[in-house]
C-alpha cells in the first residue's frame, strides 16, 4: 500500500459518486467541504467509515460485489438544499429510498461497521455542500446552490474510496478511487 499504511492510518467509505453534481457544487465544495480538498468528488455517502483499507480482503469484495449486484441502478435526482442544525449543508435526494436500501444492505452485512460510526440514530442521504464554516458563508452557498439546481445522476456503481483518517486532521491529504461495484447482475 505505500507509505501510507506505515505513517498515517487509512480509512475507506463506500460512496455514490455524483459527477452530475460538480457543475453545481464543485466550487463551493472547494470552499466549504475538507472532502473536496481531499480530492472527494461530490458525492452521496453509502458507508462511511468502513473497514481500514488494510483490512479488506478477498472475501470482502465477493460480499460487497453481491450486495450491489442485487440493487438495480437508479436516478438519483437533488433539487433541494438541506441542513443538519447549522453546521452541514447538503443537497438532498428527492427519493432516498435507494440509497437507505444500499445502506441497510451494507449495515447488515457488516454490521461492525454501522454508518457515520453508529452516532446518529437515523442516516440522511445526502451530498454535503460544506460544513463547519460561518453559517452566513454557509446561507450563501445555499443560495448560490439553489439557483444552480436540479442535478440528476444515473447511478450505477458504488465506489471504495480511500485515505488518510479525517478526523482531527486540518491540512488537506489525498483521498483516491479503489474499486468500483456494479449495481445490477
Amino acid at each position: 500500500m505505500g507509505p501510507m499504511s506505515t505513517e498515517v492510518p487509512a480509512e475507506t467509505a463506500l460512496l455514490l459518486v455524483c459527477p452530475e453534481a460538480e457543475p453545481v457544487v464543485a466550487q463551493l465544495r472547494k470552499r466549504h467541504d475538507p472532502a473536496a480538498q481531499d480530492g472527494v468528488p461530490a458525492h452521496v455517502t453509502v458507508l462511511f467509515p468502513f473497514k481500514p483499507l488494510d483490512a479488506i480482503e478477498e472475501d470482502d469484495h465477493r460480499r460487497l460485489e453481491s450486495i450491489f449486484a442485487a440493487a438495480a441502478p437508479f436516478t438519483l435526482t437533488g433539487s433541494r438544499t438541506g441542513w443538519f442544525g447549522e453546521r452541514v449543508l447538503y443537497v438532498a435526494p428527492d427519493d432516498p429510498e435507494p440509497v437507505l436500501e444500499l445502506v441497510a444492505e451494507v449495515a447488515a452485512e457488516f454490521p461492525e461497521y454501522p454508518p457515520y460510526g453508529g452516532l446518529f440514530d437515523e442516516v440522511v442521504p445526502h451530498l454535503t455542500i460544506g460544513h463547519d464554516h460561518p453559517i452566513e458563508d454557509l446561507r450563501a452557498a445555499e443560495d448560490e446552490a439553489r439557483r444552480r439546481l436540479p442535478f440528476t445522476q444515473h447511478v450505477d456503481r458504488v465506489e471504495l474510496w480511500t485515505g488518510p483518517v479525517v478526523a482531527g486532521r486540518d491540512e488537506p491529504a489525498r483521498w483516491h478511487r479503489v474499486r468500483s461495484y456494479r449495481l445490477g447482475s
